[in-house]
């Protein structure tokens, strides 16, 4: 069974957004599960560790290599979409370990049943508040595009 083939990621400059709408092989359920668990956003994505959940939730995505992210969930409305706010700013080249409410940007997660599996949107904004907007436009449109084709093998691949 091959993987399903998903389109890339899109920035729009002019919102300083990145957005990336995908098809997943699996049920709403078990992609709502892969992107607000810690568990399973860590089998994916960073290693996720939070406290708490829904609204308030907050802790750290660790990359290898990269570090610790402060990331905090925003709004949680379950299984339809999940925002997360995160310290993310790749151009400014250090990571900062409180939440920088003013250089931070927000990330929401939308599902959608669509015939027996789930598109999934996500949408990423605020980089004109980042250190270079251009340079973390880029960076992040280059990062859902691997890190969500992560996501689709993982829940596509029965592992």
């Amino acid at each position: 069974m091959s993987m399903t083939a998903n389109p890339g990621s899109i920035v729009d400059e002019d919102r300083f957004v990145v957005r990336r709408t995908i098809r997943i092989d699996a049920s709403v359920e078990k992609v709502w599960s892969a992107v607000t668990r810690p568990e399973h956003i860590s089998q994916w994505f960073g290693q996720a560790r939070f406290e708490g959940e829904g609204v308030g939730a907050s802790g750290t995505l660790t990359f290898p290599g990269y570090g610790d992210v402060p990331i905090r969930v925003e709004a949680y409305d379950p299984p339809r979409s999940v925002t997360y706010r995160w310290g993310n700013d790749d151009a400014l080249g250090e990571l900062k370990a409180e939440l920088d409410e003013t250089r931070s940007t927000v990330f929401t997660f939308t599902l959608e049943e669509a015939a027996g599996a789930t598109q999934l949107t996500v949408v990423e904004s605020g980089f004109e508040n980042t250190s270079d907007p251009t340079a973390n436009l880029e960076s992040h449109r280059e990062g859902w595009d691997g890190e969500l084709d992560k996501l689709v093998a993982l829940l596509e691949g029965g592992s």
